[in-house]
């Protein structure tokens, strides 16, 4: 059993992929590509676990693919024309990637926490950390720091400078949560502001 995109999801993720291809090069496709191959691992692990707790998400629509592939996609066009080079993409994509094992591991375990008045909550509530999550989010942007070192040729320290701007990016992401935990935007929202404080770290380092 795999997770199953939509039709308008499956034609948003050829747009984004020829873009970032044509405009990247065969190395920024590798990336995003492991981006969706950890993600998938990531969501079927424990998916049985996570089915009991009525948060396991099989299916994905085109708002998954916009929320989590919008912004570095934007990043490789301006980065195309403005001559950025790839850090701020890969810093987009280990935002991306720390928010989601955050979400799909941290279920699994530790007792969540509410960034609002700190207390406890159900595994998969908005806002809210855990030990799990928090080394899971680590996990998944180092995952792409040292990705990057293959595919892009970075150093260790700029591998170190992605993991950092990947799990800032999910803790923004929590950060936000706690907002659309009442009501004020939604997942996609979040993910979207996740990325783009990912990319916005990986430009501050080379301007």
């Amino acid at each position: 059993m795999v997770v199953m995109l939509d039709k308008p999801g499956l034609a948003l993720t050829l747009i984004f992929g020829l873009a970032i291809f044509f405009l990247g090069d065969f190395f920024y496709l590798v990336l995003i590509l492991a981006f969706l191959l950890l993600s998938l691992v990531a969501t079927k692990y424990g998916h049985y676990e996570k089915k009991e707790m009525g948060i396991y998400e099989h299916d994905r629509s085109w708002e998954n693919v916009l929320s989590n592939g919008l912004v570095p996609t934007v990043v490789v066009v301006l980065g195309y024309f403005l001559g950025w080079g790839p850090i701020p993409y890969i810093c987009s994509i280990a935002a991306v990637t720390a928010d989601k094992f955050a979400s799909e591991l941290g279920v699994l375990g530790g007792d969540p926490v509410s960034l609002d008045g700190l207390k406890r909550v159900p595994p998969g509530t908005s806002g809210a950390v855990s030990s799990t999550g928090t080394l899971s989010s680590l996990a998944g942007s180092a995952a792409v720091g040292i990705a990057a070192m293959f595919l892009f040729g970075i150093g260790p320290n700029m591998a170190l400078l992605v993991a950092f701007a990947g799990f800032s990016g999910g803790m923004v992401d929590t950060v936000f949560g706690v907002f659309e935990e009442k009501g004020f935007g939604t997942k996609g929202t979040t993910n979207i502001i996740c990325s783009i404080v990912g990319a916005l770290i990986g430009l501050m380092v080379i301007l």
